[in-house]
């Protein structure tokens, strides 16, 4: 059984950082593609960033390049959102997800695995 479960999110004064954790069980790792999404307040659920199974392609929304970073802890078996200089428009529900297969990618219908998310909260 695959679970994803996420966790870090709070509030925050826009220009902090953060750090998101989602911490993988069952068959999702090596051969998994992870990502992050976000849904905001009325909005639909949209892509962040994704990082590929071997660790060799990530992928970034427009709106976060140079802000945010994703990564992989192997031995944790763990996929790290870390953001920085946060804006009010970053709030939203973050959920972690697994791809059934290595590559990553920007589409949220091919993430087959969805964590329950977390909240993040930035104020102005």
């Amino acid at each position: 059984q695959v679970q994803l479960i996420e966790s870090g999110g709070r509030s925050v004064q826009a220009g902090g950082s953060l750090r998101l954790s989602c911490a993988t069980s069952g068959r999702v790792w090596d051969t998994y593609a992870l990502g992050w999404f976000r849904q905001g307040p009325g909005k639909e659920r949209e892509f962040v960033a994704s990082i590929s199974g071997g660790d060799t392609t990530v992928y970034y929304h427009d709106s976060v390049k140079g802000r945010f970073t994703i990564s992989r802890d192997n031995a944790k078996r763990t996929v790290n959102l870390h953001m920085s200089n946060l804006k009010s428009e970053d709030t939203a529900v973050y959920y972690c997800a697994a791809r059934n297969g290595p590559v990553a990618t920007m589409v949220k219908s091919e993430y087959i695995y969805w964590g329950q998310g977390t909240l993040v909260t930035v104020s102005s």
